[in-house]
């Protein structure tokens, strides 16, 4: 049993290795005086400095946070909705319901993105924002949803029955009560929303106009072109932003 311990961890490091080592490398490299990315040369920041002074990452990296953040507040409130009416209404169709709306979370990206992409043509709607966002909620809003569903279900209907009874209106009861009780999860589920937005390249690929591109689309057409010691210091920014908004997510998820 001894060996066999052994022989998992050792594969447990070698797996860890294969996923962490390319980030570990994109992320010491970004500190490289050199320009080839190859050869360490020396630590420098100046790679960090010239991100702000780049006009085209800066203004991809607004269309970024700006479809984010439009994308987080529509998932936010379909997905709690959604949740809400789930757990209060009983009726046939709920299980075939769920299924559906939790399907985008499984579909490949590539399909989901051809799919919309085809109905946003034969609809008449021009890529740009628009597009972009609801691309992003079809797959970001389920998140919300289970988080919630999974914060309602420890859900003590008393409390609800206890504020009508003292005179609140439904929605008093709803602002006061089941909002502060969902809280966790909906900031949960809106701070991983926001993750899965701004990290989103093949849906976005898909559904982004020329004039909407955002940042993944504008850091993957540069690396076609060749290594570039910037794009390693805006990938660690993004890759430690995201690590930040998952372990928070995490946290909150837990929270009781």
């Amino acid at each position: 049993m001894t060996g066999v311990r052994r022989l998992l961890a050792a594969w447990t490091v070698v797996v860890l290795l294969f996923f962490y080592l390319p980030i570990t490398v994109l992320v010491v490299f970004s500190f490289n005086t050199s320009r080839l990315n190859v050869v360490w040369q020396g630590f420098t920041l100046d790679w960090y400095a010239a991100l702000w002074r780049d006009a085209v990452l800066v203004r991809s990296l607004g269309h970024s946070l700006v479809v984010a953040c439009w994308t987080t507040v529509i998932s936010v409130a379909l997905g709690t909705a959604g949740a809400c009416l789930l757990h209060r209404y009983r009726y046939r169709a709920a299980s075939l319901l769920e299924t559906l709306v939790f399907l985008p979370m499984i579909v490949p990206e590539v399909i989901l993105g051809v799919s919309l992409l085809i109905l946003f043509v034969v609809v008449g709607l021009e890529l740009g924002y628009t597009t972009i966002v609801v691309s992003h909620v079809t797959f970001c809003f389920p998140f919300v949803m289970a988080a919630v569903q999974a914060r309602l279900a420890g859900l003590d209907p008393a409390l609800e029955e206890a504020a009508l009874d003292l005179g609140a209106t439904p929605a008093q009861a709803f602002a006061k009560v089941m909002v502060p009780y969902l809280s966790p999860a909906i900031v949960s589920g809106a701070l991983m929303s926001f993750t899965l937005s701004l990290d989103e390249l093949i849906v976005t690929y898909f559904t982004a106009s020329a004039s909407t591109r955002t940042l993944p689309l504008e850091i993957y057409g540069r690396v076609k072109k060749g290594l570039d010691p910037s794009l390693n210091a805006i990938s660690t920014v993004f890759i430690v932003a995201t690590a930040l908004l998952v372990v928070a997510t995490e946290a909150l998820r837990r929270r009781r």
